[in-house]
């Protein structure tokens, strides 16, 4: 078996990393950031959108890091990343394209403004801003996990790291949810986890080379 990933930590492959490092797979992976490498031809043949990132396991190529994400935990996390039932499978699922849609480009959006980057100079008002833009879906995330440790189930599965992983841009923005608190107890306690930790220590890595 070779799993190999394409993508820098400091992207959505970071997402990626998180759940290969939870799994404990072995694998290897080519720093292709977003800046051009990922317009070279031999990267382009891998994935032909041009972004990142891409996984190739033997002879499967795929692209898009919650679909990685997904096929990564329904192929090697039987008990662990995988959820047991169908219908937590399902969830999972769910749960995975809502995040995007609800979530991710305001998450984004958040960090940008909070780094000032080019056209996003608006600090911690514009983090704030998108914050309530973002307020209803929160809100539903929130409530979903009342009383509750995780999305599905009773474990951490891909479920949590995939929502927890696009919420990572808000939190990296400093968003305030602290009207969130059950949101703000998952995410702290996805945060805290080893796999997590070991795809933060990449991300410094690459920083500081």
């Amino acid at each position: 078996m070779t799993l190999t990933l394409f993508g820098v930590a400091a992207s959505r492959a970071g997402r990626n990393i998180w759940a290969l490092e939870e799994l404990g797979l072995p694998y290897d992976r080519v720093l292709t950031d977003f800046k051009g490498g990922n317009k070279q031809a031999d990267y382009l043949a891998v994935n032909p959108n041009g972004r990142v990132p891409a996984l190739k396991h033997d002879d499967l190529v795929l692209f898009e890091s919650l679909a990685i994400n997904l096929y990564l935990a329904r192929t090697f996390g039987e008990g662990s990343l995988q959820p047991d039932t169908e219908a937590d499978a399902a969830r999972a699922v769910q749960w995975s394209f809502w995040v995007v849609t609800e979530v991710e480009k305001a998450s984004l959006t958040a960090m940008f403004h909070a780094f000032k980057r080019p056209g996003y100079a608006d600090g911690a008002a514009g983090v704030e801003a998108q914050r309530q833009e973002i307020d209803a879906a929160l809100k539903v995330l929130d409530q979903s996990l009342a009383g509750r440790d995780y999305l599905v189930g009773d474990r951490f599965t891909i479920a949590d790291l995939n929502v927890a992983s696009v919420l990572t841009w808000a939190y990296m923005a400093r968003m305030d949810f602290s009207s969130y608190p059950d949101l703000s107890r998952w995410f702290s306690a996805c945060f805290g986890r080893d796999g997590r930790k070991a795809m933060a220590a990449m991300v410094k890595a690459e920083m500081a080379a």
